[in-house]
């Protein structure tokens, strides 16, 4: 970390609170995915469908906000939501 140039040091202390900030939202991200993975395994739709609608909105925020990128949110999503759709069939 610099210490002689006080705009280094106030972009360090910026670069954490981001890097910590968005390490939040894709650990949410992980989570919210493991319930519809566990859901899905268990064999309950409804509980499935009401976390993928919630993983959905995480991924798209993150997308949105530059967390993650569009193209892996959009594969995230993809991937979970044929997880759900295989309960039915």
């Amino acid at each position: 970390m610099a210490t002689k140039n006080k705009a280094a040091e106030k972009r360090n202390r910026q670069d954490e609170k981001r890097r910590m900030a968005n390490k939040a939202v894709k650990t949410a991200i992980r989570s919210s995915a493991k319930k519809v993975a566990v859901a899905a395994e268990g064999k309950d739709k409804a509980v499935a469908e009401s976390s993928l609608k919630d993983m959905v909105k995480r991924l798209d925020t993150a997308a949105r906000k530059g967390i993650i990128t569009k193209n892996a949110a959009a594969r995230k999503k993809s991937r979970m939501q044929r997880r759900v759709n295989s309960l039915t069939a």
